[in-house]
């Protein structure tokens, strides 16, 4: 046991030595960074885009998973065809995360069909692949109550 003097030999290691604390090995978790972003929805493709969304293809899925994406919803707004989408990222390297999921074949077929059931709000957007200008457009979030 680590004592702070010791009375026989002041000079002693014992005596002058401090204990090493060690740190811990793991890494804590990101708390996350909220993103919001919108696109249209054209009005004759509803129905179509609601029915994939129920059988999201299990590939895509696993991608957004493994680019630390959390919490992911899409909302529709049936009057305006507003899609709202919302998710936390929690991971260290959102570029690399975003590239990653680029190049998943699976994810550009998924956005190739899902591209076209929507309009981008976003001046010189081409498509969900392309990346900039981005697809979806982000929102600024005004208030957040945890």
């Amino acid at each position: 046991m680590w004592s702070g003097t010791s009375s026989s030999n002041p000079a002693s290691p014992s005596a002058t030595q401090i204990p090493s604390v060690s740190k811990p090995n793991y890494r804590l978790k990101n708390q996350g960074k909220r993103v919001a972003q919108i696109v249209k929805l054209r009005k004759e493709r509803v129905e179509e885009y609601k029915a994939c969304h129920a059988k999201v293809w299990p590939e895509v899925l696993k991608q957004i998973k493994e680019c630390n994406i959390e919490d992911y919803s899409i909302f529709h707004d049936p009057e305006t065809g507003i899609l709202f989408a919302s998710f936390k990222y929690v991971g260290y390297n959102w570029a690399g995360d975003m590239e990653r999921m680029r190049d998943n074949p699976k994810v550009q077929e998924w956005w190739k069909m899902t591209d076209s059931m929507q309009e981008s709000f976003v001046p010189g957007a081409k498509s969900s692949h392309d990346g900039e200008p981005a697809w979806w457009k982000g929102v600024e979030e005004v208030f957040y109550c945890p």
